[in-house]
């Protein structure tokens, strides 16, 4: 199973990069999956209806959310009308949707994703990661109750990611990190068969301050204070980043991964 992963999408210039360049990317590498992290797709801030679809309609077969999930208030409802749209798993109880979807391919395969957020320094009242993930796959069989897993690893550290990436090495197909918007050189399989990065990094305009507008949070480091409310994403032409992961259908193990921005 070939499984195509893209970074968080930043504004309209991520989503026109989706629009425009997925659709070869997906058909020239023989994607069977397409997973998005989309939490900032909406002028940067959360997911409405209206840009899920639009994602769905354009070669995005689920999306991930995040720390922004809830940003724009209709996605609280949306949610829950829309499975293929998750939210990370660890979230504290009664939180709104679920945070993992098993994808059905039409050949019969199958591919659990499961999104799971970090700790350090996200400022949000969120269950034990370890634990959270550990619970969930007490209930599947890499390989038998599913062809492969994949999981979105949103946080702000690099090691506490390092850290989650060899915890669960070898128990899932693959662990990708997303929320900093800056893709890690690291993209590789650990030692028990995980494909693994740290980062994949942002769709949307690099030439920014992680896909925003550059002068207001320039300013925000150097006063100590922004000058108006939200940040605004930059309008520049956008880049496509991610990863492609290469799976064994038999093992759910990773056979490779790439990571890519074009």
């Amino acid at each position: 199973m070939k499984i195509l992963f893209i970074g968080d999408i930043v504004g309209r210039s991520g989503r026109e990069a989706v629009i425009s360049k997925l659709p070869e990317l997906r058909k020239k590498n023989d994607i069977d999956v397409v997973i998005a992290n989309a939490e900032n797709a909406v002028s940067g801030y959360g997911l409405n209806k209206k840009i899920a679809n639009e994602l769905f309609d354009n070669n995005v077969d689920l999306i991930t959310l995040g720390n922004h999930s809830w940003d724009q208030k209709e996605m609280l409802t949306y949610i829950e009308e829309c499975p293929r749209i998750i939210r990370p798993l660890n979230y504290p109880e009664g939180v709104p949707g679920k945070g993992d979807f098993t994808i059905q391919l039409k050949d019969g395969r199958s591919l659990l994703v499961i999104q799971v957020m970090l700790r350090l320094f996200m400022g949000i009242s969120l269950d034990d990661p370890f634990a959270s993930l550990s619970n969930r796959l007490k209930k599947e069989q890499l390989g038998k109750t599913c062809n492969g897993i994949l999981i979105d690893m949103h946080g702000e550290t690099t090691s506490e990611k390092n850290a989650f990436g060899h915890y669960f090495d070898g128990k899932v197909s693959a662990i990708i990190g997303t929320h900093t918007h800056v893709p890690t050189a690291d993209a590789r399989i650990l030692k028990g068969k995980t494909a693994y990065q740290t980062d994949a990094g942002m769709t949307g305009n690099y030439n920014s301050v992680i896909g925003f507008k550059k002068d207001e949070p320039i300013h925000a480091f150097i006063k100590g204070y922004r000058i108006g409310g939200r940040f605004e994403p930059a309008q520049e032409k956008g880049e496509l980043c991610g990863c492609i992961i290469d799976i064994s259908d038999e093992t759910g193990l990773a056979k490779d991964i790439q990571s890519f921005k074009i």
